[in-house]
């Protein structure tokens, strides 16, 4: 036979030589070459493949002790399932149960890693590999000519000893879905860890969630890892700050063991992580990670949360991405979910995609829910640094403009009385210092945006200051001046505005000096700034003037300060405005004497009235006054039925413990007393003295004030403190 020989391959074939033109294809069935490439079967499955494992299991107690005395009863035929945030450590209680289980040899584990479907399909089969299966069983799996999961579990089910299966990283169900890989068996028990916490993906599984760590176990951590580098309140400090969460903390651990030229006590690393703008928290966590560990993002804070995200657009939620970039720019304290209803939300995300991108975080345990009232949900703060470094620059400012337009939507506007029915604001607190440090930590948000995160600053501090929470109201105003001031100067006119509460909140917590030291900056910034009769340095007058009168004991200078307040704004917007009348009731209340007009108190209690309505807060402070000035011109029979009813009024409104409720309780005593009824002026005494040392402490002026009263008036009915008998 004669004539060219001629060969062609198709797909993966190959060329055979004949003679003759002769046509040969080849046909492979190894499924996608990628899950069949040599060399992508594990390197054993006898072994936990884990990262850094911890010196020792801690905390986890309960959830060790359900699974183990399910595996001593010899428990087959189960899956459970441990999920939570990533970096919890479910993988460690997952490898401290492999290796007790396996201790005495009666049981065989088996690990396999289900993070893509090519590591799951390769552990899998190696697991039926292990369990018996033939070179020829696995081939036809491989190549598809047999169902690669059915063989797997006939294996499993046909072991000759008992086993634990765990399936570690199964962070996309659906992988296990396709092709049906997890199932149950009368011979072994199953053990999956996840990201994943929606139970429809889990049908029959036992589910447990792994938390983060308690403050005392996790303290240990970091003890047991660098044992040498502080004591354990200093752990627990750092702790605190990495939110108890066990990637952070090992990362931590790993750091303090195993620098080597100029090694960090564990006072340092603190420190270091507090530095702010200064330091990135993130990154020196990541320093932490185990040498020649290849960086596996799962085990790197900086990193390990993209995974989730990355599946939730994998699965077409691009949007939780979005939403976990907002959440950063408040804090990881629960959030009160309405701030994500309201229409602000538009300007970074559309709203009818905001209710699908949560349950996408939540289901990936990204966050989690928090039981209300108000309904709330949380996010860790080390993820939620993590994610803030990562948010794109051209996306800060609008993420931070949304953030404080919602934030805004749910504050009081400050025109508007506050009232005990209204939500709590302390919930509040947090989140809004949180995003006074976002704006000011990203150089990318422009002053206007700032000024609203200011504004939303400053609307919180005067509701808290009008709900008696004093101490919050300072700290947040504190740090609204400290960070807004970099950024816009002292001057600008929000700044001033807080800069005047904090002068308001330091007079209140009893800090007088500072108190006066605050109001007379204000005052001459904004004589500098607006003049001397604009609004602003009325407003920083009328804030000086208690504190001289009441603390500092310079009455002349309060009076003319509140004299002028008064002049000043009946020119501008009126006698009858809300702001004069304010005033006006001050006025009052510093020439109260026998000298003291008699038509003064009735003349401003009618304006209230007409002009704010019976029963507001600024007619109840003019009531308050009147009575008072009443009392001093020696009218007390005139006064009592006044503060009756102002008492009663200022208790329904704001509560007993309100302070403007116990400063009208306390005039009530001295009226009750000064007519000689001393046993009711001793028991409202009493009610003052008691609430003033449980809400602002014993060791307040005003509670030092309230208990030598309470004596007083103890003294004059002949009683004596029961504390202090005999």
């Amino acid at each position: 036979m004669s004539g060219s020989t001629e060969g062609r391959a198709e797909d993966n074939g190959r060329v055979y030589q004949a003679t003759g033109d002769q046509y040969i294809t080849e046909h492979h069935h190894h499924g996608d070459p990628r899950t069949a490439a040599p060399g992508t079967a594990p390197d054993s499955v006898r072994r936990p493949a884990v990262g850094r494992p911890p010196v020792v299991l801690r905390d986890r107690s309960e959830l060790m002790a359900r699974l183990r005395s399910s595996l001593e009863d010899g428990g087959t035929d189960q899956v459970y399932v441990l999920h939570g945030l990533g970096g919890c450590g479910k993988t460690a209680v997952a490898s401290e149960i492999f290796r007790t289980a396996t201790a005495d040899g009666s049981r065989t584990g088996l690990w396999v890693n289900a993070s893509d479907l090519t590591s799951l399909r390769a552990g899998m089969l190696a697991v039926a590999a292990d369990r018996g299966a033939g070179e020829g069983e696995l081939t036809a799996a491989r190549s598809g000519l047999r169902a690669a999961a059915d063989l797997v579990w006939d294996r499993l089910d046909r072991s000759d000893q008992p086993w634990l299966l765990v399936i570690d990283n199964a962070d996309d169900p659906a992988v296990l879905r396709d092709g049906n890989w997890l199932r149950t068996s009368p011979r072994g028990t199953t053990l999956v860890t996840t990201r994943q916490v929606a139970a429809h993906w889990w049908p029959g599984a036992e589910l447990h969630h792994v938390g983060v760590l308690p403050r005392e176990d996790a303290a240990r951590v970091l003890c047991d890892l660098a044992p040498e580098s502080g004591t354990v309140e200093e752990a627990a400090e750092i702790a605190d700050r990495l939110g108890r969460l066990p990637l952070a903390l090992t990362l931590a651990g790993g750091y303090l063991a195993h620098q080597v030229i100029s090694p960090w006590s564990m006072a340092e690393y603190g420190r270091a992580l507090d530095r702010g703008p200064e330091a990135d928290a993130i990154e020196l966590l990541d320093q932490g990670a185990e040498y020649g560990s290849g960086h596996d993002s799962r085990h790197l804070a900086s990193s390990t949360w993209e995974l989730s995200l990355a599946a939730l657009r994998a699965h077409g939620l691009p949007e939780a991405t979005t939403l976990i970039q907002l959440l950063a720019c408040w804090s990881h304290d629960p959030l009160p979910l309405p701030l994500l209803a309201g229409t602000g939300i538009g300007a970074v995300l559309p709203r009818a995609r905001v209710e699908m991108a949560l349950r996408g975080l939540l289901d990936h345990s990204l966050t989690r829910l928090v039981p209300g009232p108000p309904r709330c949900v949380r996010t860790h703060g080390v993820l939620l640094d993590s994610i803030a470094r990562g948010v794109p620059a051209d996306r800060r400012d609008p993420l931070v403009g949304a953030a404080a337009e919602l934030l805004g939507a749910l504050l009081p506007d400050v025109t508007r009385p506050w009232t005990r029915e209204d939500p709590p604001l302390a919930l509040f607190a947090p989140h809004t210092r949180a995003l006074l440090r976002r704006a000011s930590q990203w150089t990318e948000v422009g002053p206007t945006t700032v000024a609203r995160v200011l504004d939303c600053a400053l609307r919180l501090v005067v509701a808290l200051h009008r709900a008696g929470d004093y101490a919050s109201a300072l700290s947040v105003a504190q740090d609204a001046v400290e960070r807004g001031t970099g950024l816009l100067g002292a001057d600008h006119p929000a700044l001033i505005a807080i800069r005047q509460r904090v002068g308001r909140a330091l007079y209140r917590i009893g800090r007088y000096e500072e108190a006066e030291e605050a109001h007379r900056l204000a005052l001459a910034d904004c004589t500098a700034t607006f003049g001397a009769d604009a609004v602003e340095t009325l407003e920083s007058c009328v804030g000086l003037s208690p504190v001289l009168f009441w603390a500092l004991d310079r009455k002349d200078e309060a009076v003319s300060l509140m004299r002028r307040v008064v002049e000043g704004r009946t020119a501008g917007p009126g006698a009858a405005h809300p702001s004069t009348l304010i005033a006006r009731t001050y006025l009052l209340e510093f020439t109260a004497g026998p000298e003291l007009d008699p038509s003064t108190g009735p003349e401003l209690l009618a304006d209230c009235r007409s002009a704010v309505g019976p029963g507001h807060p600024i007619t109840l402070a003019a009531e308050l006054n009147h009575a008072f000035g009443l009392i001093a011109a020696g009218r007390q029979s005139r006064a009592l039925p006044l503060v009756r009813d102002v008492v009663t009024a200022f208790e329904r409104a704001c509560g007993p413990d309100h302070p403007k409720t116990l400063a009208a309780r306390s005039l009530l005593s001295r009226a009750l007393g000064e007519l000689g009824l001393m046993e009711e002026a001793v028991t409202q005494a009493e009610l003052v003295a008691d609430a003033r040392v449980r809400v602002l402490g014993p060791e307040h002026p005003w509670t030092l004030w309230s208990l030598e009263r309470l004596a007083e008036r103890r003294g004059a009915l002949g009683r004596t403190d029961p504390d202090d008998s005999p």
